[in-house]
């Protein structure tokens, strides 16, 4: 197979006010810009380690749509298939600071934005299959109907042609409507994808299961080949059909943000799987890839170049 991309992703890209001091948001006088989205995070992450990544996804062309598709196309992504459409808006976040290593407080204004109007409608197929992996999460899929319905199908379409997919769960439950359908919807997303990534607390959530090894078993009978469990400080645990472990994390001498760790694992997991590594040596790289993220604000700024990848032995 010859692909044109390494990697294709579905998402929505908001534009990220992050506050310019602790405190709550609404004392808040002044704000930086970035850009926010777990699917546009790996998509930046990937590309900076030299894959071909594609990026579709759908943006209002009002000022932060046009914010947001510079900052794609600088990163050097493909965004031929961003829809850029006069009568919709763009969605945008805003965002906290903390000192004691919480998660920050944060605000979506997403709703009834353009890429939430997507549906499998918007699938280019031969773009779609003209790439080697897919890379799907559960923040798209609980946008709307028409995205959840959009990302069943391209990842069926992806494993279908025999491609691989990967599919991060990053939970967001105030954008379903009851956890019972979340879980649902999440569960039967992953029975679809190669590999599986969910964090600890999203795995018990999701499989009623406690212990990593547990919940990594239901998925693999659910049909995936990886499963890697996001253990926070604590590493991850990862399991295949032939073999399982447990990588350790990295220290952190002070954890500046949280938003955007898993999203730098997942970039880790998946460019060393797509480089032929191992499963253990592709969690030790999304472990360190995911200190890194954590240490710096804004979503995407702690996401490595390959020479830092190189540097860290990773």
């Amino acid at each position: 197979m010859n692909a044109l991309f390494d990697v294709a992703t579905f998402g929505e890209a908001m534009m990220l006010l992050v506050t310019d001091r602790p405190g709550p948001l609404e004392d808040s006088q002044a704000f930086y810009k970035r850009s926010a989205g777990a699917e546009t995070n790996v998509a930046i992450g990937l590309s900076r380690l030299g894959l071909k990544v594609a990026w579709a996804s759908r943006l209002g062309t009002d000022s932060m749509g046009r914010y947001l598709l510079a900052a794609m196309r600088q990163e050097g992504i493909d965004c031929s298939q961003v829809v850029c459409d006069a009568s919709q808006k763009t969605g945008f976040m805003i965002k906290g600071q903390v000192t004691d290593g919480s998660d920050p407080p944060v605000e979506y204004h997403r709703k009834g934005s353009a890429a939430s109007r997507m549906t499998a409608a918007d699938i280019n197929q031969p773009w779609l299959l003209s790439a080697r992996h897919l890379h799907a999460t559960g923040v798209f899929a609980a946008v709307s109907e028409g995205t959840l319905a959009l990302t069943q199908q391209s990842m069926d379409l992806m494993r279908a042609g025999g491609r691989s997919v990967s599919f991060d769960p990053n939970l967001r439950p105030s954008l379903w409507a009851s956890t019972a359908h979340m879980r649902s919807a999440i569960n039967d997303l992953a029975r679809r994808a190669d590999w599986v990534l969910p964090g600890l607390e999203e795995g018990r959530l999701l499989t009623g299961e406690k212990s990593p090894e547990a919940i990594a078993r239901f998925y693999l009978a659910a049909g995936a080949s990886r499963v890697i469990v996001k253990l926070g400080s604590e590493g991850a645990y990862f399991a295949s059909p032939t073999g399982s472990g447990h990588v350790p994390g990295f220290a952190v001498a002070r954890v500046v943000d949280t938003v955007g760790a898993g999203d730098g694992f997942a970039v880790g997991v998946i460019s060393a799987l797509l480089e032929g590594l191992t499963l253990a040596e592709a969690t030790r790289r999304g472990a360190w890839i995911g200190a890194q993220a954590v240490q710096v604000m804004g979503d995407s700024e702690g996401l490595p170049t390959r020479a830092a990848l190189l540097e860290a032995g990773v």
